[in-house]
């Protein structure tokens, strides 16, 4: 057995002569949240759907519990134990909490010639699955549109863990979120960790990430800058080397030379 439940080795990804993804080295463990960080068009999103089986790698190798994989869809992914959870969620508004946590996926009892949705069943697992992930459903017969975005975010995660996913990759969980919001959905990443999943977490937001990760990626351009473990690197270190530490001092210097310039025209 791998000491990594998802390794990759020298992925890259093109699209015709557009490269998305260049050598990106990778490893996920069991109860670890590794936060993969980069600004827009780094390959965040790229590296997300090759590991969802949306895309297959150009190059490179892709282990799964140290086994060479290659997933054909994202069902296939989503079968093998690796769930994503996109911004948009996949919920259906004006559907109840419970049709919602079993699209796809629903279970069924006899009703005379009929299979027929088991509703008294479905909505005690989809209330323990939530209450487990510290979410108290009121009645989960009622709309999700009444649930806020914290509370739906919680629910996509928890019909995930129910299904049995080991790996969880979360895109920008806490983008649109408020901060009481946000912080309850880094809580529910945290109690995934505690039960021995893998969380890859996708954001933006170091301020986010930096209190529930244990590691971080970095890409820039479709490349990786590195990895790095919380307990070498600090919040302001990710930070600088997100926002470009160097980029931003020539930025300061070539504004430094443009103001001297105009005060010298405005003189003269």
């Amino acid at each position: 057995m791998s000491e990594y439940i998802l390794e990759l080795k020298k992925v890259s990804r093109y699209f015709g002569s557009v490269i998305a993804l260049k050598d990106i080295d990778m490893q996920i463990k069991l109860g670890e949240v590794h936060c993969l960080l980069g600004d827009n068009g780094a390959g965040k999103s790229t590296l997300i759907k090759t590991l969802a089986g949306v895309h297959l790698a150009s190059e490179g190798e892709f282990l799964l519990n140290g086994v060479p994989t290659a997933f054909s869809s994202p069902k296939d992914a989503l079968d093998k134990g690796i769930a994503t959870v996109y911004q948009d969620l996949a919920l259906v508004n004006l559907m109840s909490v419970t049709r919602n946590f079993f699209m796809g996926r629903e279970i069924t009892k006899q009703w005379g010639p009929f299979k027929v949705f088991d509703t008294e069943k479905a909505n005690a697992i989809a209330s323990e699955g939530l209450a487990q992930m510290g979410i108290d459903v009121r009645d989960p017969e009622h709309p999700i549109g009444t649930m806020s975005g914290g509370e739906r975010q919680c629910l996509a995660i928890a019909r995930a863990i129910h299904f049995g996913a080991k790996v969880l990759i979360l895109d920008e969980p806490t983008a649109a979120l408020g901060v009481k919001q946000s912080a309850n959905v880094l809580k529910v990443i945290a109690k995934a960790r505690s039960r021995g999943l893998a969380v890859i977490l996708i954001t933006h937001n170091v301020h986010h990430a930096y209190p529930v990760a244990d590691r971080f990626t970095l890409l820039n351009r479709g490349k990786s800058l590195g990895t790095w473990k919380k307990s070498e690197t600090t919040r302001e270190e990710i930070l600088e080397m997100m926002a470009g530490g160097q980029e931003l001092e020539n930025l300061e210097a070539e504004l430094a030379e443009f103001n001297r310039v105009d005060q010298q025209t405005a003189t003269a």
